[in-house]
């Protein structure tokens, strides 16, 4: 098998590259410093420079105007943004535009995915939890509507939801009481939605969702079997990408300080003790690196293995979560006061790695739940 990134993939990499180079995480004043979000908006200009180079219609069929890319081709995208902290919904905005294309009725997709690859549409998702396997776990249920069943009615809180107050569509899971779960796209503005202020440990605004006999035409919802599983999985997938990123940019930070931060008339970096820790937090970022691009492949392919593409997911964000916090825990360290100085971007580095490390389930969750999956799928 043969695992090297395909041409276009590359491209995607170095279209992504162009774009992200003129974002600064500097940009943006520390989350311990404002008085709630840190902006009322994300990024909207860079999102329009990401429609421009068409990195936005990345894994858009061609159909609707896209490159027809995989998941492996979005995460390497997620992974230079996550660099420099860039602040756009690309990952909630193009695994939900996936998910319509791969599950959803083709007139819904007909009508969404060509402005979602223009930037014009853009999509969240409410997807907080630890796991997401059962679907009796989702705050909102969803019933069919009597008489002629053509539409589905949503009740119930969906907590966390990223962008919420900017985007056009919320992709929000619920469950029908039946043992199976729907994915309903639903309107930002429509009858019986409120929003209320939640703000993430990094900072940004998110939303409390309220569903109060909220009525969707069955278009929009989508009931396809195993929908939700597969877009909460490329959402954790995503998220294990955004981590590499970041813990990526924040070593090769610390790298740049210790070369030129000087005790006893050497820099820092060539002391022992310090060159230890980067190498062994260098080791974090390879296995991070590792068993993310398993799961993306997994997860892009549909190739078999011993354990359902659950378990390649909870090994990557295991290794995401546990990595990315050593990550900017050492850099914290090695920067010594201007590591505590949230005016440097260290600061928003250390918030944004805590928001991920806990995202889609903290990994003593996934820990969990891929035990259950071992004892389900004994190996040998």
């Amino acid at each position: 098998m043969d695992f090297t990134f395909t041409e276009e993939q590359q491209a995607a990499v170095e279209a992504a590259k162009a774009v992200f180079s003129g974002v600064s995480p500097d940009a943006v004043p520390s989350p311990a410093l404002a008085q709630g979000a840190v902006a009322e908006e994300f990024d909207r200009p860079l999102w329009g420079k990401l429609a421009e180079s068409d990195l936005l219609s990345l894994v858009i069929d061609p159909q609707y105007g896209g490159a027809g890319l995989d998941p492996i081709a979005l995460c390497l995208v997620l992974r230079e943004s996550a660099k420099v902290l860039a602040r756009v919904p690309l990952l909630e905005s193009s695994a939900v535009a996936m998910a319509v294309q791969r599950y959803g009725d083709a007139e819904l997709a007909r009508e969404l995915l060509p402005s979602a690859g223009r930037g014009e549409l853009v999509f969240t998702v409410g997807a907080n939890g630890r796991t997401g396997h059962d679907p009796a776990e989702l705050a909102v249920t969803a019933r069919q509507e009597s008489g002629d069943g053509d539409g589905w009615v949503l009740d119930g809180v969906q907590t966390g939801v990223p962008w919420a107050q900017n985007a056009d569509r919320i992709a929000v899971p619920a469950h029908t009481g039946e043992g199976r779960s729907v994915l309903a796209l639903v309107p930002r503005v429509h009858d019986g939605i409120t929003l209320a202020e939640q703000i993430s440990t990094n900072g940004e605004r998110y939303a409390e969702v309220h569903l109060d006999s909220v009525h969707i035409e069955a278009p929009a919802v989508i009931t396809a079997e195993g929908a939700w599983e597969w877009l909460r999985e490329l959402l954790a997938t995503g998220t294990c990408a955004l981590a590499l990123g970041l813990g990526a940019g924040v070593l090769a930070m610390t790298s740049e300080y210790t070369g030129k931060r000087e005790q006893f008339g050497f820099p820092i970096a060539t002391f022992q003790a310090v060159a230890v820790q980067a190498a062994d937090r260098y080791i974090d970022l390879r296995a991070m690196e590792a068993t993310l691009w398993q799961a993306a492949w997994r997860i892009s392919t549909g190739a078999g293995g011993a354990l359902p593409v659950s378990g390649d997911v909870a090994v990557a964000k295991i290794w995401a979560s546990d990595g990315v916090r050593r990550v900017v825990q050492t850099a914290q360290h090695l920067h010594g006061g201007f590591g505590a100085d949230t005016d440097y971007p260290l600061h928003r580095y250390h918030a944004w790695a805590k928001q991920l490390e806990l995202s889609l389930g903290p990994a003593a969750a996934h820990e969990e739940a891929l035990g259950d999956l071992l004892a389900a799928h004994p190996l040998g």
